[in-house]
């Protein structure tokens, strides 16, 4: 079976998932991109634009997500965009059993893509991942190597777009992103 076909069938187990539902509303959002990203990015869970159309980051922090990807080189079709959180959360962020149960298929989906580096969108993300959480403040920019995998620790855009300090370090990890994407992944 090859990787877009098995990737299907992750998403089909996410939108079969009693237990990612719980807690949720709108569509499943299971993630979308290339099954053969160099790069993945893992946000935190859909809101409300992204639980109406079943697409991850369509809203106005994905659309400056998306604008910094094409910054520094990256178009939609050369990542993969998921989350642990598969449903937009009743109340505001997804809560921590959530994120444990997500993190199985979320883990499914790296194991398959197999990427280089992982973009590690906010804290959600961080714990997801890293089965830690992180202070973005001190942590941000910084890689973490997991799996064989490079981590690159970022705020979540929608804070980067709501505050000027955390919008000025958004941009200057996703110049790090730049610099790793050109080192193959290296950490530095």
């Amino acid at each position: 079976m090859d990787r877009e076909k098995s990737l299907e069938k992750i998403a089909a187990e996410i939108a079969g998932c009693r237990l990612c539902k719980k807690g949720g509303t709108g569509k499943v959002v299971p993630g979308e991109g290339n099954p053969d990203a160099r790069i993945v990015f893992v946000g935190e869970a859909p809101g409300r634009e992204e639980a109406g159309c079943g697409r991850p980051f369509v809203g106005r922090s994905g659309k400056f997500l998306r604008q910094m990807m094409r910054d520094i080189g990256l178009e939609d079709d050369d990542v993969f965009i998921t989350s642990p959180g598969h449903y937009m959360p009743l109340r505001g962020t997804p809560s921590k059993e959530t994120i444990i149960h997500g993190r199985e298929h979320l883990q499914k989906q790296i194991e398959l893509i197999d990427p280089e580096i992982i973009v590690l969108l906010g804290s959600t993300a961080c714990f997801a991942i890293l089965d830690r959480k992180a202070d973005l403040s001190t942590d941000h920019g910084k890689t973490v190597q997991t799996g064989g995998r490079t981590c690159l620790i970022t705020f979540h855009p929608a804070y980067a777009m709501r505050f000027p300090e955390g919008r000025r370090k958004f941009i200057e990890d996703f110049r790090k992103l730049r610099e790793l994407m050109a080192r193959g992944g290296a950490r530095y």
